[in-house]
């Protein structure tokens, strides 16, 4: 399913297949938590080059609930995207929504963030979900605790991970006359990925990744990062963590992030990324460029008739000025919103595919240090 097809140090440029096309790493995956980019339609983020999209099981299961997205046959289907599907297993809503959930053993009681109804995620359900759906890539339940959390509560919360994963498995493996029993797209059984908590303690990141290796996965997911803790404790913690991965699996880092970040993480060997910034910034008007930051709210730019990003020759930089950006976030337009989007999403995934290119001509290293020089955060 993974093909490592050439590094550049430990960067490295592979292929990971899936039932509906393949992926070419590292890549990055646009967020659309229930099934829709806000925004843009799935035209757009092909044509921007976009590879998969990223979707929620906990959102997805309150509204519209998989049974019916299963009966409209499928979320591919459903949303109009032919490519791969990333869905998150709900374990990020156990972090974000504290005050309306419980941990137990067995799963987690939500109360519902719409109605207040109580649904209960086991690791089970979770997999049911992700299945009837139809996604190409399922993550296992897992708890993703605060970084502060003290060393006791990481070390139960791991226990509790590594034996919701071992479920996840069990039950995406399970067997019906013999034979395992998993829903296939074009003859391809959807792969589940395992995911390493640990908080911020290397010898439970190493313990954590040692277990989900037993288990054995398709790819291993890195989480609990980008909570909260400084960019230093990050990357000390992809040190501590990425060494311990196979070689011959995808690795995801999950919820990350910035440029920089983005940069650091595939240094270290990381394929596949996601994250809400450039979607959600662009409704603040935070857009990325090449140079750093631009906030189209300021007033320097109400007569500033130069594009976004020189280096961009995505539609919006090719034919609207910062003046008019500026314009349309100031008197609250639909529109702003969509033209952030689109060049946010554009400006991402183009950054992916230059770190690809660089990978392949063995010049990452140089590639890095040249767009932090112009990029200013």
């Amino acid at each position: 399913m993974f093909n490592l097809l050439k590094t550049s140090s430990t960067a490295r440029r592979g292929t990971l297949k899936t039932a509906h096309g393949d992926i070419q790493t590292p890549f990055f995956m646009t967020v659309g938590t229930v099934g829709a980019i806000k925004g843009l339609v799935p035209d757009e983020i092909r044509e921007l080059g976009g590879q998969v999209i990223l979707s929620n099981t906990y959102h997805l299961h309150l509204r519209p609930g998989e049974d019916l997205v299963e009966k409209a046959g499928g979320l591919h289907k459903f949303m109009n995207w032919d490519g791969p599907i990333l869905t998150d297993s709900g374990g990020y809503q156990i972090f974000s929504l504290t005050g309306i959930r419980k941990i137990k053993d067995d799963g987690v009681e939500f109360k519902s963030h719409i109605d207040g109804k109580k649904i209960f995620l086991t690791p089970e359900k979770c997999i049911e979900i992700q299945q009837k759906l139809g996604v190409d890539i399922m993550m296992c339940l897992d708890e993703c605790p605060a970084h502060t959390a003290d060393r006791r509560y990481i070390e139960k919360s791991l226990e509790l991970t590594t034996e919701w994963a071992r479920r996840c498995q069990t039950f995406a493996s399970r067997k019906r006359n013999g034979r395992i029993f998993a829903p296939q797209t074009n003859g391809v059984k959807p792969h589940l990925f395992g995911i390493v908590q640990g908080g911020m303690h290397p010898d439970l990141r190493e313990k954590s990744a040692k277990q989900l290796i037993e288990i054995g996965f398709d790819g291993y997911a890195i989480g609990g990062l980008s909570v909260g803790e400084s960019n230093k404790l990050m990357y000390e913690m992809l040190d501590t963590t990425i060494p311990h991965l196979p070689k011959d699996k995808p690795r995801y880092l999950m919820g990350v992030g910035t440029p920089e970040n983005i940069l650091e993480a595939v240094e270290r060997g990381i394929d596949m990324f996601d994250c809400v910034l450039p979607t959600r910034n662009a409704r603040h008007g935070y857009i990325f460029t090449s140079q750093g930051i631009v906030r189209l709210k300021k007033s320097e730019f109400k007569d500033d008739f130069t594009p976004l990003d020189p280096e961009c020759d995505c539609y919006v930089c090719k034919n609207y000025t910062k003046a008019y950006l500026h314009h349309l976030f100031r008197a609250g337009e639909i529109l702003s919103h969509r033209l952030n989007t689109y060049h946010n999403i554009a400006f991402y995934l183009n950054l992916m595919k230059n770190i690809r290119k660089a990978i392949e001509e063995d010049k990452f290293a140089e590639f890095k240090d040249e767009f932090l020089r112009k990029y200013v955060s």
